[in-house]
C-alpha cells in the first residue's frame, strides 16, 4: 500500500510514517514544514510544499500511484486559533478541501484524518464518548468538526471512506530515540516538564490549584504518539477490509493530574522541577479523559505504553539527548 502523509514532518506526523515504514509499507510525505523537522523524516520521499497547492496535489498524485492518506496537516494551537481564526479556517479547513478534492479528482478513496478531542468543547459527560455532543468552544476545535462533517458528505456524494480520529493528549517519543517532540513555541505539558528539568526554564506553570480533583489541578489523558501511530494503520486497515467510515476517540482512558505528570517527571529525570501556582486559564476543564472503547472493538487498538512514567521516560531520552531538538549537533 502506497501512502500520502501530510503534516508527516511533524511530530505526530513523522511518528506515524516510521511506525507505517517500519510495518512495511511505502509513504511519501508532504509537508510545508511552518512546523514540522526535515530531519524527522527518515527515509521516504518528502515533498515540500502547501496543501492548498492544487499543481502540487495533482502532481504528487500523478507521479504515485496513491491507495490512501493520512492528514495530519494543520494549524493546531488552541489560543492561537482565538486570536488568528481566519488563518485556522484557511489553512485547516480550505487546505483539507483542496486535499480532498484532488482525492477525488483522482479517485483516491480512502482517508484517515488527524482530528482531536477538541470537537467536543465542555464535556457533558466523563469519560467522553463519541456519540456526545460536539460544540466546540474554539476555532481550532471548529475547524477540525467542520473538515469531519466534509468528510461525512463526501462519503455519501463521492465514496470517500474515511476513519476520523479524535485524540487526547500525544505524548512520548520514539522508543530507539531517533526522532521526538519539537515545537516552537513549546505548548505541551510534559516536554515543558522537562525543558525545566534541564534547566530551559526557570519553573513550570500549574493553572489552578482549585479545581474539583484529587489534588486541585487539571486532569488529562495522555497517550503515547506510538501508540496513536499504530491507531492509524488500524484504521488503514479496517478501510481496505471494510471499506467503512467511521470515528473513533484515542486514548488512555485514565487521566492523569498536572502534579501528577511534574512528580513523575521528577521522578524519571531525577531532576529538581520548580512549580509555580499560577491563576486558572480560561476554558480549561478541570477533567478530559477518553472512552476508547469503541477504537479497541472496532480497530483492534490495544495501546502498548499506557504507563505515565513510560511515556515520560521516551520522552526524556529524547529530550537529554537532543536538548535543542532537531537542531541539536546529532542532526547537523
Amino acid at each position: 500500500m502506497t501512502i500520502l502523509v501530510t503534516g508527516g514532518a511533524g511530530y505526530i506526523g513523522s511518528h506515524t510514517v516510521l511506525y507505517l515504514k517500519e510495518q512495511g509499507e511505502d509513504v511519501i510525505v508532504l509537508d510545508n514544514l511552518q512546523k514540522g523537522h526535515k530531519k524527522a523524516v527518515l527515509g521516504v520521499p518528502l515533498y515540500e510544499g502547501d496543501l492548498r497547492d492544487e499543481k502540487l496535489l495533482d502532481n504528487i498524485f500523478s507521479k504515485h500511484t496513491i491507495d490512501a492518506v493520512i492528514h495530519f496537516a494543520a494549524n493546531s494551537l488552541v489560543g492561537e486559533s482565538v486570536e488568528k481564526p481566519l488563518e485556522y479556517y484557511d489553512n485547516n479547513v480550505l487546505g483539507s478541501y483542496q486535499l480532498v478534492k484532488s482525492m477525488v479528482k483522482n479517485n483516491v478513496k480512502k482517508i484517515v484524518f488527524s482530528s482531536t478531542a477538541a470537537t467536543y468543547g465542555e464535556p457533558t459527560s466523563i469519560p467522553i464518548q463519541e456519540s456526545d455532543p460536539t460544540l466546540p468552544t474554539n476555532p481550532y476545535g471548529e475547524t477540525k468538526l467542520a473538515i469531519e462533517k466534509m468528510l461525512r458528505w463526501s462519503n455519501d456524494a463521492y465514496g470517500l471512506k474515511s476513519v476520523c480520529l479524535r485524540y487526547f493528549n500525544a505524548a512520548g517519543a520514539d522508543p530507539q530515540g531517533r526522532i521526538g517532540e519539537d515545537h516552537t513555541p513549546e505548548s505541551h505539558l510534559i516536554p515543558i516538564v522537562l525543558q525545566a528539568a534541564l534547566g530551559q526554564r526557570e519553573h513550570v506553570s500549574i493553572f489552578g490549584d482549585d479545581y474539583q480533583t484529587e489534588d486541585g489541578s487539571c486532569i488529562r489523558d495522555y497517550i503515547h504518539v506510538l501508540d496513536l501511530a499504530q491507531a492509524h494503520y488500524l484504521a488503514l486497515k479496517k478501510l481496505e477490509e471494510t471499506n467503512e467510515s467511521g470515528v473513533y476517540n484515542l486514548g488512555n482512558e485514565k487521566g492523569f493530574s498536572v502534579k501528577e505528570v511534574i512528580e513523575t517527571c521528577r521522578t524519571v529525570t531525577q531532576k529538581e522541577i520548580k512549580a509555580v501556582i499560577g491563576p486558572r486559564r480560561a476554558g480549561d476543564p478541570a477533567v478530559l479523559i477518553a472512552s476508547s472503547e469503541k477504537a479497541k472493538n472496532e480497530l483492534g487498538w490495544n495501546p502498548q505504553y499506557p504507563d505515565l512514567e513510560t511515556i515520560v521516560t521516551h520522552a526524556w531520552n529524547w529530550h537529554v539527548n537532543h536538548p535543542s531538538g532537531y537542531q541539536s549537533k546529532q542532526y547537523n
